[in-house]
């Protein structure tokens, strides 16, 4: 077989499908054998040029099967449509912000899709067809694949919620240090996330709202609400992207109130010592003519005196209640 070619199976419109085993067969197959679908990464060269022989693909077509970057959305072509969506990244050791792309060319009788990073979602529709539960057409296998990869953002949305809540509990805790790198990253993950959603979301309305002859009508309304489901998903990040925000706000406003507090505290101790200060240097001078050098009792009270007038300062800060 080919190597990159996933797997290449042919629908037998019950709900289960038929593996095509060697390249020979995949190579003669006909519509009328049934409907075809074709996994492929394109991060291998065979697949690549297997891809390149196919007629139903143009050069830009193939192009877009196998470009580096990609941004949701739907585009008619020559022999069919392209339809670019991603999923989020739940491979392990991997960031779910890190959105894994998934490109499908789509016919009446064919869908080719390709991607470079595993994706569950994929393995979630092999499964259904494996156990003859699957789709029975290309409509279906396209609503399938679209179903299976938005349902699972679910997971990753209610950890991004589920962290802005222990957020939120750790601002009523002001003993307790705050993790300010930790919310940065939310919020980064959060605007990744609806970076790629929201024209996501857009390519699904038009495939709701406009015809496509390889979409059947029926299945329309399973992708409506696909559609329905990515929606509410970006509602709720913009709702975190907002949470967020509050949050930094509200740590800001702390640690500025804080530290207003503790300049009050020095303004108003260097208040209460500032005559002191004077006074002590004026007469602190190493020149003649200072009062009391030559009584006994000129330190003592003078002392006194610095005492009271401290003390007279703190009854009239605390009068104008600056303490």
């Amino acid at each position: 077989m080919i190597n990159g070619l996933l797997h290449a199976l042919v629908l037998d419109e019950k709900g289960g499908a038929r593996s095509i085993e060697s390249t020979n067969e995949l190579n003669s197959w006909q519509p009328g054998q049934g409907k075809l679908w074709v996994h492929m990464d394109y991060s291998q060269s065979e697949a690549v040029d297997w891809l390149k022989v196919q007629s139903h693909l143009t050069d830009y077509e193939l192009d877009s099967l196998i470009a580096d970057e990609t941004r949701p959305r739907i585009t008619a072509t020559t022999n069919g449509h392209m339809l670019f969506l991603r999923g989020v990244n739940l491979n392990p050791a991997q960031s779910p912000e890190d959105m894994v792309s998934i490109r499908l060319f789509i016919s009446e009788n064919i869908l080719i899709t390709t991607r470079k990073r595993r994706l569950l979602s994929v393995q979630d529709t092999l499964a259904c067809l494996n156990e003859n539960k699957g789709p029975c057409n290309i409509s279906e296998l396209v609503c399938s694949i679209t179903q299976k990869l938005t349902s699972r953002m679910q997971s990753v949305i209610d950890s991004l919620d589920e962290t802005l809540d222990e957020f939120e509990e750790e601002i009523d805790e002001p003993s307790k240090k705050f993790d300010n790198q930790g919310l940065s990253q939310l919020r980064r993950q959060t605007i990744a996330l609806k970076r790629y959603l929201k024209p996501q979301k857009e390519a699904l309305s038009s495939m709701v709202n406009n015809h496509y002859p390889w979409l059947l009508d029926d299945d329309k309304a399973k992708l409506n609400e696909t559609t329905n489901l990515l929606i509410r998903y970006l509602e709720e990040l913009d709702s975190s992207i907002e949470r967020a925000q509050i949050i930094q706000q509200t740590i800001t406003n702390q640690v500025s109130e804080q530290l207003n507090q503790r300049m009050y505290v020095m303004s108003v101790v260097a208040a209460l010592f500032l005559p002191l200060g004077f006074l002590t240097g004026l007469l602190g001078v190493n020149v003649g003519g200072i009062p009391g050098t030559e009584s006994p009792y000129a330190f003592s009270a003078f002392v006194i005196f610095l005492i009271v007038l401290t003390g007279g300062i703190g009854v009239y800060f605390k009068n104008k209640k600056w303490l």
